[in-house]
């Protein structure tokens, strides 16, 4: 009944349209082209397995990204140097079972060496309560609110400060050691960050 971290695989793209599009009002419905456009750029697109299956998956986004999205913008107009979680869904019959919890550590594990701070948002407007509790139990807090003009949806923007990422960047700069457990994952060959930054 563990729960296995891993890099997405292409060939899984469809269970995790389907797995976006079952989840709710609390994610935005996806089409496959632009499921596809958020794999060929996301810096992090890491599922969850459990017992062999796809139990849910996490799209994530370095500040530096030529990403799309509005609230990615929001942030980005405020915040010089962020983390941003783009999207992330569990399946239903895995809510409550850790599943969230294992993908919010392995995005953590990544951020908190190259960024300083966590950025995401909750949709307020269906019963959000679970999902505000959910983060703030992983030490967000909210920042500020947005409504998204094209589908008038408030969300509440939420950020982190990722405490280890200031001894890192004082010990390593912007070279990390070469280890095994340091590997960016596959996406983050196509998101190098900006020469001249001090992250």
């Amino acid at each position: 009944m563990s729960i296995a971290i891993r890099d997405v695989r292409e060939h899984e793209l469809d269970s995790v349209l389907a797995l976006n599009n079952a989840a709710g009002p609390a994610i935005l419905p996806l089409e496959s082209a632009r499921l596809r456009q958020l794999y060929d750029h996301a810096e992090y697109f890491r599922v969850a397995e459990r017992d062999g299956a796809l139990a849910g998956f996490l799209i994530g986004f370095g500040s530096h990204a030529q990403h799309d999205s509005r609230n990615f913008a929001w942030f980005a107009e405020r915040y010089p140097d962020f983390f941003y979680i783009d999207r992330v869904a569990v399946a239903s019959r895995r809510r409550g079972g850790g599943v969230g919890r294992a993908l919010y550590a392995d995005v953590q594990s990544y951020a908190e060496l190259r960024y300083p701070q966590l950025a995401c948002e909750v949709f307020l407007e269906h019963g959000a309560d679970h999902a505000l509790l959910f983060h703030g139990s992983f030490g967000f807090r909210e920042i500020g609110q947005h409504v998204m003009t094209q589908d008038g949806l408030r969300a509440a923007m939420l950020m982190k400060t990722l405490c280890s990422y200031p001894w890192v960047r004082d010990t390593y700069g912007n070279v990390l050691p070469d280890v095994a457990w340091l590997q960016r994952p596959r996406k983050q060959i196509l998101a190098v960050r900006p020469t001249g930054t001090d992250a």
